[in-house]
C-alpha cells in the first residue's frame, strides 16, 4: 500500500507539472490565423471551453477546465466575443476570460452629421447588436432619457470602442452623455454676456457654428458674428438651417424660393435661433458658441478657398459679396 500511495503522489506531481508545461506553450504558433469565439451568457464552466474547440480553437476542453479549477477561475469568466491570437497560451486565454478582454470594435461619429448620418451609421456597423433599428426617434430617444424628445445635436461626435455584439444603444447612451458632459463643461466656462436662455441654445448656436465653418481658425469669429446678430435683433440668415429645415427636398443647391421657404429652421424668415440644432457639433464648436471671439463684425462672407472675410457694415459687405461671391450665386 505504501508503494501505491508513492507511486500515485508521484503521478499526481508529473500530471501537474505537464498541466504547468502545456499551460505556458502557445496554442497557434505565429504563422496560423487569430480564430474568434463567442462564450455564450450563462454558459457553464465546461460549455465555455467547449464552445471555445468548437470554433476551431486547438484546444482540449478538458484540460482547459482542469486548469480553470487548479487556478481559481472557474466561476470567474465572462461571456463575450474574443480572439484566441498566435503565441496565445492557456495562461493567457484564462486571464482574456477573466477579465473580460473582448474583441474591440470602433464606430465613428463625424463633427457635423446631422442624427440621420448618425443613426444610419450605426444601423449599419457590423459588430453591433441592433435593438434600436426599429424604433422612431422618439422611441429611441425614451431609452436614453426622458429630458429630451428631439434627439438633433445631443450626441457627441467621437469615435466609440465597444466589445463586439454590444447593444446599439450603449453607443447611443454613451455619447448622449458624453455630449451633455462636454455642453455643461462648457457652458460653466462661458462668457456670461452672452444672448442665451440655456445651454440647449448654446448647443443650437454650436451646430450652425459647425456647419458654417470653412475654416476651423475662424469658429470663434463666426460665433462671434452670430451672437452680434442675435444681440441686435437681426436674423442669422444662415443657409445650414434652411438646407436644414428643407429636408429630403435638398439637392445640393439652394434657391431664392428656398430662402423665402418658411419653415420652422429657416432663420431667413424667422428671428432668433431655430427650434433645435441642426448638426452633431464638436468640442471646438461648442467652445466657440460659449466664447466667440470680440468683433464688430455681423456680416461674413466666404472667399472661396474656405476662409472667410468678416464685415460691420453693408456697405462693405455688399462689396465683398460682390468681389468673391455674386458671380457663384452665394452669399451671407
Amino acid at each position: 500500500m505504501k508503494k501505491l500511495f508513492t507511486l500515485i503522489i508521484m503521478l499526481a506531481i508529473l500530471a501537474a507539472a505537464a498541466l504547468v508545461y502545456w499551460a505556458q506553450q502557445p496554442i497557434i504558433d505565429g504563422n496560423q490565423e487569430k480564430i474568434e469565439f463567442s462564450i455564450a451568457p450563462g454558459s457553464s464552466l465546461r460549455s465555455s471551453m467547449q464552445q471555445i474547440a468548437d470554433a476551431g480553437a486547438p484546444v482540449q476542453p478538458f484540460l482547459l477546465m482542469v486548469l480553470a479549477q487548479a487556478t481559481g477561475n472557474s466561476t470567474k469568466m465572462k461571456a463575450g466575443t474574443y480572439e484566441l491570437k498566435p503565441g496565445t497560451t492557456p495562461n493567457r486565454l484564462l486571464r482574456q476570460l477573466v477579465r473580460g478582454e473582448f474583441v474591440q470594435e470602433a464606430l465613428t461619429v463625424i463633427e457635423g452629421w446631422n442624427f440621420k448620418q448618425m443613426r444610419q451609421a450605426i444601423n449599419t456597423h457590423p459588430g453591433l447588436k441592433h435593438e434600436t433599428a426599429v424604433l422612431s426617434d422618439t422611441e429611441l430617444m425614451a431609452k436614453i432619457t426622458s429630458d429630451f424628445k428631439i434627439p438633433e445635436g445631443l450626441f457627441y461626435p467621437d469615435t466609440y470602442m465597444f466589445a463586439k455584439n454590444s447593444s446599439d444603444l450603449q453607443i447611443y447612451r454613451q455619447a448622449h452623455n458624453l455630449m451633455l458632459k462636454r455642453l455643461n463643461e462648457a457652458w460653466l466656462a462661458r462668457d456670461p454676456s452672452l444672448p442665451y436662455a440655456s445651454p440647449y441654445e448654446a448647443l443650437t448656436m454650436a451646430s450652425i457654428v459647425e456647419k458654417e465653418t470653412g475654416k476651423k481658425s475662424e469658429r470663434t469669429l463666426i460665433a462671434g458674428v452670430f451672437v452680434n446678430r442675435l444681440k441686435q435683433g437681426m436674423r442669422l440668415q444662415t443657409d445650414p438651417t434652411v438646407i436644414y429645415g428643407m429636408g429630403e427636398s435638398y439637392k445640393g443647391n439652394i434657391r431664392k424660393s428656398d430662402l423665402l421657404n418658411d419653415t420652422p429652421h429657416n432663420t431667413y424668415t424667422r428671428s432668433g435661433l431655430p427650434p433645435t440644432p441642426i448638426a452633431l457639433p464638436g468640442m471646438e464648436s461648442l467652445q466657440a458658441a460659449l466664447n466667440p471671439a470680440p468683433t464688430d463684425a455681423v456680416y461674413f462672407v466666404a472667399r472661396g478657398d474656405g476662409s472667410s472675410l468678416f464685415s460691420s457694415n453693408l456697405d462693405d459687405h455688399n462689396n465683398a459679396v460682390n468681389k468673391y461671391q455674386r458671380n457663384a450665386g452665394a452669399n451671407k
